[in-house]
Formats: structure tokens, sequence, C-alpha cells
């Protein structure tokens, strides 16, 4: 049984507007691998306590465990972490948790990574696990965000992007198209996933997060293509919580 233990908040980094990545120390962390997630609890005053879950932004190698939180404003638990904690402050935790959604750097397949908004948090623990390897996988990151101001991780995903070491980051803005922007200006179709996405016959590992019907489009994309349903691997999360 895994149990709760508290990490010790030392960094807060504002990504956008709405999300925010907090770094934790646990001094008894065991290590985890990327794509895994962590519950964590909020005990009020009265006693009330609070539980959701986040996945991990930061790669297995790091010594802080980063998570990366978008702020729902009906939310019990984000609006917490994305506007009242500060640096000092402490957390109750559980993980790592989850076994299937995850990605070691020494698989050699290449991989296809597809997210939508804060979908993008398992991904980028992925890609950094990915950067900090010697054997680097070709790799491929379509990322649909609603604005440019809504895109998570921008500048880190711009960097790894242009290093030069087999990784491509393509992104899709769903809701404006901004002065000079030459990436993707609309929801993923069928088009869009035959451009960025592996040949079947390469037989890439997959993984997809996002919003359900996000998830189940761009999975129902990819099938169609001739993707074998059993490799592709997806998490996703509905619009309550928080």
């Amino acid at each position: 049984m895994i149990k709760w233990t508290l990490g010790e908040v030392v960094e807060l980094v504002q990504e956008t507007p709405r999300v925010a990545s907090l770094y934790l120390n646990v001094a008894d962390w065991p290590g985890h691998l990327a794509g895994q997630h962590v519950d964590v609890r909020l005990t009020a005053e009265d006693g009330y306590v609070a539980e959701r879950s986040y996945s991990i932004a930061s790669a297995p190698e790091d010594r802080r465990l980063a998570l990366t939180v978008e702020r729902l404003d009906d939310g019990e638990v984000s609006p917490y972490l994305v506007g009242e904690l500060k640096v000092g402050d402490r957390l109750e935790l559980r993980g790592p948790i989850g076994g299937y959604f995850v990605w070691r750097a020494d698989e050699d397949t290449p991989l296809l990574l597809v997210g939508g908004g804060s979908g993008v948090v398992p991904l980028m623990a992925m890609l950094r696990h990915r950067a900090k390897a010697t054997h680097k996988a070709p790799a491929r990151l379509l990322y649909s965000s609603r604005t440019l101001a809504d895109v998570i991780y921008r500048d880190e995903l711009d960097r790894l992007g242009s290093a030069g070491d087999s990784l491509a980051v393509v992104h899709t803005l769903t809701r404006e198209k901004p002065v000079g922007w030459n990436g993707y200006t609309r929801r993923l179709d069928e088009s869009m996933m035959k451009e960025v996405a592996w040949p079947k016959e390469q037989m890439p590992a997959v993984f997809i997060c996002g919003p359900t019907s996000f998830v189940e489009a761009a999975a129902t994309l990819l099938v169609a293509m001739g993707y074998a349903p059993q490799s592709i691997k997806t998490e996703r999360f509905g619009a309550t919580g928080g």
C-alpha cells in the first residue's frame, strides 16, 4: 500500500494565466516513471478532506518532484494549489501511481505523443526524460491548445523541438491565429494526424492525454489510419474535478 507523505514547496512557476508548476522536495520519494501521477490531499480546518490526482511533470532523473496544475474556478483543490500555495508550504502526497501510461527512454520504437490542454503534463515528463537520456528515440508531439497564451511549457518545448535530436513539436491552436503563426489553427482532424503521425509500419509507441472527447477523437483517427488499438495508450480527464 502506498503511504501518504509530505512534500515541501520550493518553487512555483506560473506557466500560463491559469496553470502553475509546483516544485517539491519529497524526502522519502521512491522515484517514479515518466507518465505516472500522484494523489494530493488537502484537509480543511473543520476536518473536510479533498483529494485529487495530478500527473507528474518532472523527469525520473530530476531531484525535485514537479506537478503542473490547471486552476478550475469551481474546483476544490486546484484554486488552492494555483493561487494560495506558497513556497515553504507542505503538501500531503501519495505516489507514484500508475503502471500503464508510462514510457521508458531505453525503448527504441518511435514515440508519438498527442496532448490536449493540460494533458501535455505527463507527456512533458516523457520528453524531459528523453532529453536526459543518452539514447533518444525519434519522437513527435502534437499539442492542441485554445490560444497561444494557453500553451503550457511553451519556451521549453521550443528549446526541445529545436535541439536537433529527432524531436518534432507541432502545435495547433483551436481558438485563434496569431500574426506570424505557422502552426495549425484548428481541431485535430484526419489530414493533420496523417501529416504528423508516424506511418503505422513504424509501429510507434503512442500516448494520448487530454479531455475525454479529445482523447477519443485522436485515438479514433489513429485507428482509422491502421494503428492497432492495443498500441495506443490513453489517459483522459473530464470537465469536472480540480
